[in-house]
């Protein structure tokens, strides 16, 4: 293997990662049902409604 492919094979290791994070997609989900909730009404939202879509109970 030449220097030239060693360098080559490194540079491509740096961006074999995985990209999933369930904590982060749970995160984006969340967000997502917040942002749709709030662009179907004129009003602001509760802080009920807001706890309600979090899947909170009793304004945890």
């Amino acid at each position: 293997m030449t220097t030239s492919e060693r360098n080559e094979a490194r540079v491509q290791d740096q961006f074999d990662v995985s990209l999933e994070d369930s904590d982060l997609l749970g995160e984006v989900e969340l967000t997502t049902s917040l942002i749709i909730a709030a662009s179907e009404t004129d009003e602001h939202l509760t802080q009920e409604q807001i706890d309600e879509l979090l899947g909170l109970e009793g304004g945890e």
